[in-house]
């Protein structure tokens, strides 16, 4: 028997009510057609225009996303053993697909992928990093904090702290001040130093939980990485927008000849070049602060032939279905001069982070790129993101990498 219902109804349009039907989590405020009593990061039961319950979920009439949906089983009961429950399969998807090796560096909660809209929660070694990006995670951050480290400790997982970088603008959409500090863990003491290392794939990394990238680094390439450095046995290779010099050190591991690292960043730059030194890898490889655009245009421009092998890792040129075509032609000025600057034979590794240039986008990209380059792409493997960063196929919009391989031919 369902349980006896006590929260505020929000009624849907057919619209809305379709793509909640079809797996879905989200309900837009253009999708509400009534709602009584509903309160800004409260629980909602969401129902269609007859009555028909569809779920429940946080409601925030501050935000576009107006309710994320948490579960659509009506006999569900929101209480601490709910949310435990579901941080213990959160943790034990990551100990299945990750290994006990990779556990120890890895996404533990990605999202709405697994059932925690708005909230991302990394794991670097003995250090967590969190990020809330909505308010009815907001409320219940606490619960959830103290609940996923007495979880790892108690499986025998060593965890001095966990730091909340809420410095993302899209809080303030949801009605939330931004900000960034330690959270106070079960009594446990402050740790002293936002910085720890990392192992992945074999390479030590410093990490900044506090200043870093996102939640301190890029976790979601792991195994794309350990791909690219495969291929780089006798190479040369030019490594772009290297960030903190992830894929050049997988190269210069994998037996590169020599590997140069381009960002714009010069603190990024630095941070490369200290992860080289931390793996004795700085004999084989330099550094350059530089724009890569322009990089590549003057290295065509030049007609050389540096480099055997070229891995782009851009950032997400788009956000927004509004410029993506500004991205295509960004995606693809790059992917053009990598071509032009390869040898017949050579090797190249390029990838988009943006959900909204898709599969179908990044591959016409490229054949087109192709095309005007005068060269043919022979695909090697095409790859996405870890598995510790699922992908719900209801959800597009937790399918954004796309990383492919190629020899130049």
């Amino acid at each position: 028997m369902k349980q006896e219902r006590g929260y505020p109804i929000v009624t849907v349009t057919p619209k809305g009510e379709r793509a909640l039907k079809n797996g879905h989590p989200w309900v837009y405020g253009a999708e509400i057609t009534r709602q009584t009593g509903a309160e800004n990061g409260g629980l909602v039961d969401v129902v269609s225009s007859g009555g028909s319950y569809l779920g429940t979920g946080f409601y925030n009439q501050r935000s576009k996303i107006a309710v994320r949906i948490l579960s659509r089983n009506a006999n569900d009961r929101f209480d601490e053993a709910f949310w435990l429950r579901r941080l213990e399969y959160a943790v034990a998807y990551r100990r299945t697909v990750m290994g006990p090796d990779d556990f120890a560096c890895c996404r533990l909660i990605h999202g709405e992928a697994d059932q925690f809209p708005g909230l991302t929660v990394d794991r670097y070694g003995n250090l967590l990093s969190a990020q809330v990006l909505s308010l009815g995670m907001e409320r219940v951050k606490s619960l959830l904090f103290n609940g996923l480290y007495r979880l790892l400790t108690e499986q025998g997982e060593r965890i001095d702290g966990l730091f909340e970088r809420n410095d993302a603008a899209l809080r303030e959409k949801e009605g939330l001040e931004q900000g960034k500090g330690w959270f106070p863990l079960g009594g446990a003491p402050i740790p002293t130093s936002p910085v720890t290392e990392i192992v992945e794939n074999g390479i030590r990394y410093g990490v900044d939980v506090e200043n870093g990238q996102k939640t301190g680094f890029f976790l979601d390439q792991k195994y794309n990485r350990r791909a690219a450095g495969r291929l780089a046995k006798g190479r040369r290779v030019l490594d772009c927008f290297t960030h903190t010099g992830s894929f050049g050190l997988n190269a210069a591991k994998g037996g590169a000849v020599h590997v140069t690292s381009v960002d714009i960043s010069a603190g990024a730059i630095a941070m490369a070049e200290e992860n080289a030194r931390r793996n004795g890898l700085e004999g084989v490889m330099d550094f350059r602060t530089a724009n890569v655009f322009e990089l590549l245009t003057q290295m065509a421009e030049e007609k050389r032939r540096d480099y055997d092998y070229i891995i782009l890792d851009p950032p997400a040129f788009t956000k927004s279905r509004q410029t993506v075509r500004n991205a295509v032609r960004g995606y693809k000025e790059i992917n053009l001069k990598a071509m032009k600057l390869l040898p017949r034979g050579g090797y190249l590794a390029t990838c988009s982070c943006s959900h909204f240039m898709t599969d179908e986008l990044f591959r016409d990209m490229l054949r087109g790129a192709a095309a005007d380059a005068s060269v043919c792409l022979r695909q090697i493997e095409a790859r996405q993101q870890a598995p510790d960063h699922p992908i719900l196929w209801n959800v597009p919009e937790t399918d954004y990498l796309k990383f492919y391989l190629f020899q130049v031919v």
